[in-house]
């Protein structure tokens, strides 16, 4: 699940995922972008993941195509999280977005810092 976090300010938009993601999680996650990008224009996102299991797979097609959908729109995107998999995704993910960063749990402040620079 995304949980938009309430440490989100301005520009940068912050959520805890844990579990494994759904295709209703997608669903309910687009229109809290739409929304942020509509008032925010270009926005950076921090994703802090936290016991995250993985993807279902229409999920996983979903990923894809929101990260697709609002390329345009995302400035820096910071993936905090603990598992070496979740490092290899943002490396694979950096390849088609650019200014994607992973840091360890232990960094998140490092990551707040990261993501309300200007990309």
């Amino acid at each position: 699940m995304f949980k938009k976090s309430d440490k989100s300010t301005g520009k940068v938009l912050a959520f805890e995922v844990s579990g494994k993601l759904t295709d209703a999680d997608y669903k309910n996650l687009t229109p809290v972008l739409e929304k942020a990008v509509a008032d925010q224009g270009k926005i950076n996102v921090l994703m802090e993941f936290e016991d995250f299991k993985g993807w279902e797979a229409k999920a996983a097609w979903d990923d894809y195509e929101t990260f697709r959908k609002f390329k345009d729109n995302f400035g820096r995107i910071a993936i905090v999280g603990d598992k070496s998999w979740e490092k290899w995704m943002t490396k694979l993910g950096k390849l088609f977005y650019g200014q994607m960063k992973y840091f360890n749990k232990s960094e998140l402040q490092a990551a707040w810092k990261w993501v309300g620079e200007e990309s």
